[in-house]
């Protein structure tokens, strides 16, 4: 990402209000606010650990069962339960919590949503404050879920549960909630429709003939080399999109003007607004595609993980394919073209690299996961801006669940 300071500060309160305070997103929140709970409507994209079918497990054999009580001043619990795919976990929650500035007391379903809560930061924004949420995996990469007063679901990754209440780093609430976990093993009934990730050694039409015709650059738009293309995707656009979407990824807004950016870097350091924009880079001699943001809200202008994806010209055997380049800011640094601000990377990107893999991988729409060394791999240079990086070279491949399906399209444009 590519920012300057702007020199027009008295533009800033009418550029970014509209940006935070859109009214559609208004009357969505409002909207909401008139719901008990019980009808947050949290789809199955929002649980990158959760099965999309869920079922009793009547014929599953059981495999353990816990009992924890969460009180209102933590945030999340480690259950020492590890699982592993296709395992079904069922949980059952009761309880009451208060919130000093709430007008009633909420069980494990949460809050209904309010207006507030557009600026809240919680750990699940998909479901009101004060619900029940859990985790399976990394801390850094598992994406949270609705449990609420029960939840039956199958693990589709291996990784170790967490059970969470769904409050901001410093709230607190009086009160407590008892929740009973069980665990199945796996059976054929619950793993019949399950996707889990498999690690190949190599994948059909992934070659050096292929990244001949793959730039391994992308650039700014006078043409100074830039991030290094360091992940590849098989899939089709709309599979591409909800796999990021369902791990937790944010679709970011286009380029904009210098003072939109100043009003942001003053107005939302602290604000919920992940999708700043991002700078345009070039690769097929265009303007990235999409872009896709992952990080803590909070703090979203200093440090992000981010990408940019483009589709490519052509097709591997047939099947869609998207380029991208992911790097991580973690603060400011002076862009050495302008003497302007920009952003600055983490100089070891295969971490970044290995957190699209962690994330996508989760969603359980990707069947298979690959890394390939090109000839003559890059190993050391230097972005657009004058900033470092190094790598040790590979290019991470991931095939999406619908990449059989053929699309002959072979524009260069989406």
């Amino acid at each position: 990402m590519r920012i300057s300071v702007s020199k027009f500060p008295s533009a800033v309160v009418f550029l970014t209000l509209p940006l935070v305070f859109s009214p559609q997103l208004a009357r969505s929140q409002s909207a909401s606010d008139t719901q008990p709970p019980q009808q947050i409507d949290v789809s199955p994209a929002s649980s990158a650990t959760s099965s999309p079918t869920e079922a009793a497990p009547s014929k599953a054999k059981k495999r353990l069962s816990k009992d924890f009580t969460l009180k209102g001043d933590s945030t999340w619990t480690d259950t020492g339960i590890d699982l592993q795919p296709g395992e079904k976990i069922v949980v059952t929650a009761s309880g009451t919590m208060r919130y000093a500035d709430a007008k009633s007391d909420n069980g494990p379903d949460g809050l209904s949503r309010g207006f507030k809560d557009l600026l809240r930061i919680l750990p699940f924004n998909d479901s009101g404050r004060g619900s029940l949420i859990a985790r399976i995996g990394d801390a850094d990469t598992a994406q949270p879920f609705l449990i609420g007063a029960s939840k039956d679901t199958v693990s589709i990754v291996t990784g170790r549960l967490s059970l969470g209440i769904n409050q901001g780093k410093n709230e607190t609430a009086d009160g407590s909630y008892n929740v009973h976990v069980e665990v199945y093993s796996a059976d054929s009934s619950s793993n019949g429709n399950l996707i889990i990730a498999k690690s190949v050694s190599s994948l059909p039409g992934i070659d050096n003939s292929l990244f001949a015709k793959i730039p391994r650059r992308v650039s700014d738009k006078i043409g100074d080399p830039g991030d290094m293309v360091n992940f590849l995707i098989l899939g089709s656009e709309d599979a591409m999109q909800k796999v990021f979407t369902t791990a937790g990824w944010v679709k970011v807004d286009s380029d904009v003007k210098d003072a939109v950016f100043h009003g942001l870097l003053n107005s939302l350091s602290k604000e919920s607004y992940l999708t700043m924009p991002m700078s345009q880079l070039y690769l097929f001699g265009r303007p990235q595609d999409y872009g896709w943001a992952h990080a803590t809200p909070i703090n979203v202008v200093k440090t992000r993980n981010h990408l940019r994806i483009w589709k490519a010209p052509f097709t591997v055997n047939g099947e869609m394919l998207w380029v991208g380049a992911a790097t991580h800011d973690i603060g400011f640094e002076r862009d050495q073209r302008n003497n302007g601000v920009t952003h600055k990377i983490d100089p070891d990107i295969d971490i970044e690299r290995d957190y699209v893999e962690k994330t996508l991988s989760s969603t359980g729409l990707v069947t298979e996961v690959s890394h390939f060394l090109p000839d003559n791999p890059m190993q050391e240079a230097k972005t657009a801006t004058g900033g470092s990086f190094h790598s040790n070279g590979k290019v991470l491949i991931l095939k999406l669940a619908d990449s059989t399906a053929r699309d002959l399209t072979t524009s260069s444009s989406r």
